[in-house]
Parts: structure tokens; C-alpha cells; sequence
């Protein structure tokens, strides 16, 4: 499949042998090319994307081990005495942040280890409960419909790109409406998102700046207007209780939601409906019986899901992973999508099967992590996509690829799988 010009490749070749995470291998067949290095070794020499030397974590158990290990830590802060490895301060300089705004980037939820990590996943997940989450439902029911309706006004000769009118509108307008931003804000922050993924240095930082002012004055506005949302909830925790939630922890907080919360999602609903147009017997399959829906989500984020590795993790202590022995202070690069395809626990891993059921209890992949870092919105984008894959496939049965399959245009970013477009017919 097409892909396009991959800024990321500065370092690719310095190091023969080693892969480098922007390998064009990787970037443009990556369930092929991390299979090939997933068989060679479950633990393997590789390169970051700034040509530091890290480990590679390739099959299920082994993941599963690196994201559950406590010895294993996102943030490499406490390992001051340790060499740099994957150093986030070079990422800063490298694209352009200033240094008062790093904190937003690194200091979330999603970089930090417990006890921080602990306290401020419970400041949030009551938000993302099953329950609440269900109870939402409606509501994504009533959005999606909505989009729905507007597709074919949005179609130039006879194309729509779902990308662009489904797949982004849907979960923007979700977490916005959960977190608390007001409908006249949510087009610049669906803008900010686009221009996050892939990050341009030369941008990157100003951006940055405009959404943390943004948040800043978001604060503002809800503590004279409160409201039922996230947003309200964390002010008021803030303002009785300062030591359990800074400043700067809360705009990172709101920022992270906003952002992961809709990026991710919006790509999985994207990816699969590619997926499900490629593969006709699964399509009829999931159209002839919706109850396949939870489960199909499942199988569509272990087959195409959009995030193909975690953060690095950084060993505190020596640790023998899969035959090898990690340095403490080592960088490990634990790799979701060769996981998630592991013959070793799932059968013919290539073949999409809508069908699938996990052999135990939880899940059988790891698309959404695992351990204290699972994804915290999975309920949410499992609701999502039950929702858009049900009423899509219901509204325009006649749904199909507008261009062969080989020319969808993937971009081309490391460790992910996102498409720039996708074009179709609805048909009727």
C-alpha cells in the first residue's frame, strides 16, 4: 500500500543489523516486518527513532511481562545515575519545544509511574466506567446518526472520505462533550490533533503553545460556569484538595484526554471499515449478525488496530526478559502489533475472523496495553466503534472502496497505522 515521504528516517542505516523503529520495512509492512523479527527472537537489539540503542519486545508473553513488571517504568527521570537512553529532553530540543511547555508532553498520565500515575487515574476513571460509559451510549448513538445523514451531501462525485466525515467528527464530539469542551472550540482541537501526528518541528511547539492557552482559559471560563463534565469535576478536586492535582497536571490531564481520546479511536473506526471492505465474507458476516459487534471490535483492534508500540519503558534493575539480560537503565520498546500477532496464542494470526473469542478470561491482545497503563478510554472506543461499525454497515449496505485496495495512502509514521484517507462509494 502507498505511502509517502517519511521525515522520521534521519538515523535508518547508521547502525547495520539493528533495526531503526522508522525502517521503511517497518513503517510501510509492519505486521511483516516486526513478524520477521518477532521469529528471529522475542527480545531483540534495535534502534529509536534518535538512533538510541533499545530493545525490542516482540511476542505476547514477553509484552505482557514488560507492561505488568513494576521494574519496568515510563519515566527514565529516576534513573538519574543510569546512562541516557532515548533521551525525551533531545526529543524537546530536537522539535522545537520550549522548555516551560515539555511538562505538558511528558508529565501526564501517560508517562508517569505510581504513585503519580495511581493518583491521577483515579481522579478520571469514574469518568470511563462501564457503567458510565453505557450510559452514554445515546448519545454517540445520536452523533453517529447524525454523520450519517450528512454523508452523501459531503460526497464529490459519488466519494466521501470516511476519514474526514466519520471517522474524525465521531469521537472529537464525544470526548469533547465528556471533557467539557464547548461545541464552538472542538473544530481547532480536531485541526490541533491532524497536526500533532505526524509532528512538524518547525510547528510543533506553537501549536503546543496554543492549545495549553487554550486549556488554560478553558479553566477559566468553567470555574465561573460550572457544568455536569470532566473538566468541572477536576477543577473542583483542584481547588478543595491543591496537592492532589497541580496546575500543570490538570491542563496535561485535559490534554491528554482530548487528544489520545479521539486519535486513536477516530483510526480504529477507520481501519476497520477498510479492513471489513477488503474482506467480503467477514463484512456479510457481521451484517447478517450484529451481535458479532463487541467481539469484532476486538478482532479488528488485534488486526488493523492503529497503535503498533507502547512508550518506552526503562528498566530500574537488571532484568532477564525472554533469554536476555536488560541493564538497569536500558530502554525497552515493547511492540503491540508483532504481539498481537503471535501464532504462539493466536491461531492463523493473519487471517481476520470476526469470530473470535479469547481462549480465557480478558483479552487475547494487547491493542489497548496492558497493566496499570491499559488504556484508560477503551470502554469508550470499544462503545465507539460497536456504534460506528453497526449503523454504517445498517445505513449504506451498499458500502464499498472507491479505489483499489493497494492504493489506500498510509501514513507514514513509526509504530502506527493511520490512514490519510479513506475513499467510498455509499452506494443506494
Amino acid at each position: 500500500m502507498a505511502t509517502s515521504g517519511n521525515f522520521y528516517s534521519t538515523h535508518v542505516g547508521e547502525h547495520p543489523g539493528e533495526p531503526n523503529l522508522a525502517d521503511p520495512e517497518l513503517v510501510a509492512d509492519p505486521y511483516g516486518g516486526y513478524g520477521r523479527l518477532r521469529e528471529q527472537a522475542p527480545v531483540l537489539r534495535a534502534r529509536y527513532l534518535d538512533g538510541a540503542p533499545i530493545w525490542l519486545v516482540t511476542r505476547l508473553d514477553e509484552v505482557r511481562t514488560v507492561l505488568s513488571d513494576p521494574r519496568f517504568v515510563n519515566d527514565p527521570s529516576v534513573l538519574a545515575d543510569a546512562p541516557p537512553t532515548a533521551s525525551r529532553r533531545a526529543f524537546v530540543e530536537g522539535m522545537g519545544i520550549p522548555e516551560d511547555l515539555a511538562p505538558y508532553l511528558f508529565g501526564t498520565i501517560l508517562d508517569l509511574d505510581a504513585p503519580d500515575h495511581t493518583r491521577l487515574r483515579k481522579l478520571v476513571s469514574r469518568t470511563f466506567t462501564v457503567r458510565r460509559v453505557g450510559e452514554l451510549r445515546p448519545r454517540v448513538e445520536e452523533i453517529t446518526e447524525r454523520l450519517l445523514d450528512e454523508l452523501p451531501a459531503r460526497a464529490e462525485d459519488g466519494v466521501v472520505d470516511l476519514v474526514e466525515c466519520f471517522g474524525y467528527p465521531l469521537p472529537i464530539t464525544v470526548i469533547c462533550e465528556l471533557v467539557g469542551v464547548p461545541e464552538e472550540d472542538r473544530p481547532r482541537w480536531r485541526e490541533w490533533g491532524r497536526q500533532l501526528v505526524p509532528p512538524d518541528p518547525a510547528t510543533l511547539g506553537s501549536i503546543l503553545r496554543a492549545m495549553v492557552d487554550h486549556i488554560a482559559d478553558l479553566i477559566k471560563r468553567r470555574r465561573s460556569q460550572p457544568a455536569s463534565d470532566l473538566l468541572t469535576g477536576l477543577i473542583r478536586t483542584h481547588d478543595e484538595d491543591g496537592d492532589r492535582l497541580s496546575d500543570t497536571e490538570m491542563i496535561a490531564m485535559v490534554l491528554t484526554l482530548v487528544v489520545a481520546g479521539h486519535e486513536t479511536t477516530t483510526h480504529l473506526i477507520s481501519n476497520g471499515v477498510a479492513a471489513l471492505l477488503t474482506h467480503p465474507v467477514q463484512l456479510e458476516l457481521l451484517r447478517s449478525d450484529p451481535s458479532l459487534l463487541p467481539g469484532a471490535v476486538h478482532e479488528l483492534m488485534r488486526w488493523c488496530g492503529p497503535v503498533h508500540a507502547t512508550r518506552l519503558r526503562y528498566a530500574t534493575e537488571d532484568v532477564e526478559v525472554g533469554g536476555v539480560t536488560v541493564h538497569r537503565g536500558d530502554a525497552v520498546q515493547p511492540v503491540l502489533v508483532s504481539a498481537n500477532y503471535d501464532p504462539r496464542h493466536t491461531p492463523e494470526p493473519e487471517r481476520l475472523d470476526l469470530t473470535r473469542r479469547p481462549a480465557g478470561r480478558g483479552e487475547s491482545h494487547v491493542g489497548f496495553g496492558y497493566g496499570i497503563h491499559y488504556c484508560l478510554g477503551a470502554a469508550l472506543a470499544r462503545q465507539e466503534g460497536e456504534v460506528a461499525f453497526g449503523a454504517l454497515l445498517r445505513r449504506y449496505p451498499d458500502l464499498s472502496l472507491a479505489v483499489p485496495a493497494e492504493e489506500l495512502e498510509w501514513l507514514p509514521i513509526p509504530a502506527n497505522r493511520r490512514l490519510a484517507r479513506l475513499p467510498v462509494r455509499l452506494g443506494g
